[in-house]
């Protein structure tokens, strides 16, 4: 029997409860990761944790036309990428001084280069930041072929991603620097296909047999784990197969328990706040607590945030 768990767009619009659940899973994930920064849990999170994002993004693709998708692109994310930036860098000139430290960017005006150049370049609560510039970029790009090739399971797009994949590895192996993590792109368009593609195919008992056993090696780590950032993708093809594979379960899951999964569904709505803000949470915060609490502080302050913001008359616009 067909079943279209993880149908992307709802006959006649409006908005699907799981992907908000699957959202907040992704963006829980990716804070554990941050507050344990060793040991099982942390590796665990990290082979998976960032690839859900990218999937996710696929599968809700629509081809749109090129120039109109990559203006609005563009202007939406740049817009609360620049914000969030300046607002944690003002924090941090102040919280520093205020604790007799000295902030991260000190050396002004040499500092505007690295905060320009971002992704590798940024460090401390920003290191997040090479996140949105890299999946924008990805996805204008992604959207440019989408718009030529609407349907993601035709061959010409596995013809086209092989070298992409090949260029995604081989550019991990050549350097560390990456400006606006663009070092990530070719990766980040492989699982936005997947993702893509996943859309189309029918969810069926079956799949569960290779989903599982692939999703746990990565899980205890018995795969090499994932740092997208730095494009360090494991042993090749395994372990990012290994994140498709948790994410796949994870998005079945998310459809399971999205009736009475409100919670963590707003924090999902609630996810490019918290993906902002939670290293910079954690970051300050650290030295004073134990890491199950330090978790709930770098989930409820940015949560809390968010709310703010969607109150503030205008913060929506330049924050979301």
């Amino acid at each position: 029997m067909e079943n279209r768990g993880h149908e992307a767009h709802p006959p006649g619009g409006g908005r699907l409860e799981w992907i908000d659940v699957a959202r907040g899973i992704g963006i829980v994930a990716v804070v554990a990761g941050h507050v344990w920064t060793r040991g099982g849990l942390r590796d665990a999170m990290y082979s998976f944790h960032m690839p859900l994002f990218f999937l996710l993004s696929g599968l809700l693709s629509r081809p749109q036309p090129a120039r109109r998708f990559t203006r609005r692109q563009l202007a939406s994310q740049m817009r609360p990428y620049a914000a969030f930036l300046i607002l944690l860098i003002l924090t941090d000139q102040v919280v520093e001084t205020m604790k007799g430290g000295r902030p991260i960017f000190h050396d002004w005006p040499g500092d505007l280069a690295p905060i320009a150049l971002g992704g590798s370049w940024l460090r401390g609560p920003f290191t997040i930041f090479w996140f949105v510039p890299c999946l924008m970029m990805a996805r204008i790009l992604f959207n440019m072929v989408l718009a030529r090739w609407p349907d993601p399971l035709d061959r010409r797009w596995a013809l086209l991603m092989l070298p992409v994949l090949l260029i995604a590895y081989g550019a991990g192996q050549c350097t560390s620097l990456s400006p606006l993590g663009l070092l990530t792109v070719p990766m980040a368009l492989v699982l936005l296909w997947v993702g893509a593609a996943w859309q189309r195919v029918d969810w069926r008992s079956w799949m569960l047999a290779p989903l599982v056993p692939l999703s746990l090696a990565g899980l205890t780590a018995l795969l090499p784990t994932l740092n997208m950032k730095a494009a360090d993708y494991g042993w090749p093809l395994l372990s990012i197969a290994s994140a498709m594979a948790t994410s796949f379960l994870l998005f079945r899951l998310s459809v399971r328990i999205a009736p009475f999964g409100g919670w963590i569904a707003a924090i999902g709505r609630a996810s490019l706040v918290v993906m902002y803000l939670h290293v910079a949470v954690i970051h300050y915060l650290s030295p004073y607590m134990a890491k199950p609490w330090l978790l709930v502080q770098a989930l409820l302050i940015p949560l809390a945030a968010y709310y703010l913001i969607r109150a503030v008359p205008g913060a929506q616009r330049i924050f979301l």
